[in-house]
């Protein structure tokens, strides 16, 4: 009797099988919980900035700032938020969605600000007729809609949130 050393072609081909399942479940999942986590980390960003932005406000008497939405190149000479609100922060990485490939490297930012709001104080603030809502108008926003669920917005009340919130019913 032989005693045989080695896969044979079909035990291979079924592990082989099994492998490429495996993987075909595996790596959108793994997509999945990258782009969540990158989400997340913007979510964190925002935040941050509202933190500045606050720090902005009690040293200003809670009027907005007057800027321009944003830049389209770092070496423009325009009032934006990341040169506003960098000296409240830790580090400019802030101004940075970690799903953003290129905007960061070319305008300093991944992101927009409002600019309905600006000079205005923060009991004045309204946006589309609703007004005393905070928690309704986002003061700032990404540039694109890098993440799985869309865009991400800080709100006027400071919360940020992956969802659009403008009118009373949403």
């Amino acid at each position: 009797m032989r005693n045989p050393r080695g896969f044979t072609l079909i035990e291979l081909l079924v592990v082989l099988a099994i492998i490429g399942t495996l993987l075909a479940i595996g790596l959108p999942l793994t997509r999945s919980f990258v782009g969540k986590s990158r989400e997340a980390a913007c979510l964190t960003n925002l935040r941050s900035l509202g933190v500045g932005l606050q720090t902005y406000l009690q040293e200003h008497h809670d009027k907005m700032p007057e800027l321009a939405a944003g830049r389209s190149s770092k070496t423009e000479e325009v009032p934006v938020l990341e040169n506003l609100l960098l000296p409240y922060l830790e580090s400019p990485d802030a101004f940075q969605c970690p799903a953003d490939k290129k905007e960061f490297e070319r305008s300093g930012s991944s992101y927009l600000w409002n600019t309905t709001q600006n000079g205005r104080h923060i009991s004045q603030l309204a946006l589309f007729g609703v007004k005393g809502r905070p928690d309704k108008i986002p003061l700032i926003y990404e540039k694109e809609a890098w993440h799985p669920n869309g865009m991400n917005f800080l709100y006027a009340d400071m919360s940020s949130s992956n969802k659009l919130r403008l009118a009373a019913g949403n």
